[in-house]
């Protein structure tokens, strides 16, 4: 039997969400969406996912802080050991200035990735590949790196059979 994908979300999932096309009072269906497949083991984000969004003191803020169980730790040795990894490449990557690695390592991008890959997950952002990026690490350039699969919010949505009904 083959196991059913998992996918980790990165925070502009959320934002871009909440802010735009399925807003909390548009599209309520997305959100309690989320919370069933989180539920069933096959949506997660991280706890820093969580932190960045708690900054917002929005709407988007108080549904985080109602939905911990949506963010896992990162605190585990497959994500510590990953996460490492990923920090030793970006800064072994020429092509980045070094503006762009200071903020990739501050930054929750490479956390999420570091879940992906620790924990053999789908990472689902809304950042594109730039392989010839030089200000800002991209998420999809360091999946590319390390063969983590990454997909927008919207193929995640066709993956799991999600419906609006």
């Amino acid at each position: 039997m083959i196991p059913a994908k998992r996918f980790v979300l990165d925070a502009n999932v959320f934002i871009e969400a909440s802010r735009r096309y399925y807003a909390f009072d548009l599209a309520p269906g997305f959100w309690q969406g989320l919370l069933r497949y989180a539920a069933m083991d096959r949506v997660v984000s991280i706890d820093r996912v969580r932190d960045e969004l708690r900054r917002g003191n929005d709407d988007l803020a108080a549904w985080a802080e109602r939905h911990e169980s949506l963010f896992v730790t990162t605190d585990d040795p497959d994500v510590i050991t990953a996460y490492g990894r990923i920090m030793n490449w970006a800064h072994g990557q020429h092509q980045f200035f070094a503006s762009a690695k200071a903020k990739f390592a501050k930054d929750t991008d490479a956390w999420v990735v570091a879940y992906a890959l620790g924990k053999d997950m789908i990472v689902v952002t809304h950042e594109q590949l730039h392989p010839d990026a030089k200000r800002e690490v991209y998420i999809p350039n360091v999946c590319r790196a390390f063969s983590v699969s990454y997909m927008n919010t919207f193929d995640m949505l066709r993956e799991l059979g999600f419906q609006f009904r």
